[in-house]
């Protein structure tokens, strides 16, 4: 009775250091697999002006890339992807519509939080700005009443992110056109505009031009 006692009481030991040896593993593994989501792997689109192709449907010249990192990828439909960093200023996502079906959806890290198709498209065109919350309190402020934005803003849950494009080939014959239209969408950072030329920024304040106009008043 005693062996059977002591063997249990063995095998449970066992099985605690194995839970924790796996457990401190796991731990220290998060870094480097939190770096393979779909964010991070999609962070090189950042510098590009249009989505980064992550799988472009087959056509007899141009077959689909082997690197396409999809889990079950859609033989129809052409996809990219923009990566954004807000820190660096609102997301500009502009397209233009065509016969073929076109879709942006927005994701952060827990996902996604916006999505629209081509239908919505105000004269052919769909264009997207996503921001934090300050820039869109600024982009309010800013705004004229007279001649307010007519873009859609959405406020984005995360600094960082990625806006899908996917256009869906409905024949054969349109998959070229489908792989067109993804990089045809244009993806820019929106920066503060540049003074008008031989406009001087110290203009705004006439303190500026005269230092001694800021303790003329005292």
């Amino acid at each position: 009775m005693r062996r059977v006692t002591l063997r249990f009481v063995y095998a449970t030991l066992v099985g605690l250091v194995l839970a924790g040896i796996v457990h401190v593993v796991a731990v220290l593994a998060i870094p480097a697999l939190s770096e393979k989501d779909a964010v991070s792997r999609a962070r090189a689109s950042e510098s590009l002006d249009h989505p980064q192709p992550i799988y472009t449907v087959a056509t007899g010249d141009d077959p689909s890339p082997p690197e396409a990192w999809l889990p079950i990828p859609d033989p129809a439909v052409a996809v990219g992807v923009c990566a954004y960093d807000l820190a660096d200023g609102p997301m500009r996502v502009s397209a233009r519509t065509g016969p073929l079906s076109l879709s942006l959806a927005a994701h952060g890290r827990r996902g996604a939080f916006y999505a629209v198709t081509d239908q919505a498209a105000v004269r052919g065109a769909l264009d997207l700005v996503i921001l934090t919350r300050a820039q869109y309190d600024e982009a309010l402020a800013e705004d004229d009443e007279n001649d307010p934005s007519r873009d859609v803003r959405i406020v984005a849950p995360d600094t960082r992110g990625v806006v899908v494009v996917r256009v869906i080939a409905g024949l054969p014959s349109q998959r070229p056109a489908a792989n067109a239209a993804v990089q045809a969408v244009s993806c820019t950072t929106d920066t503060p505009a540049d003074e008008p030329p031989g406009k001087d920024p110290a203009a705004k304040d006439p303190a500026a031009k005269d230092p001694g106009a800021r303790g003329a008043g005292r």
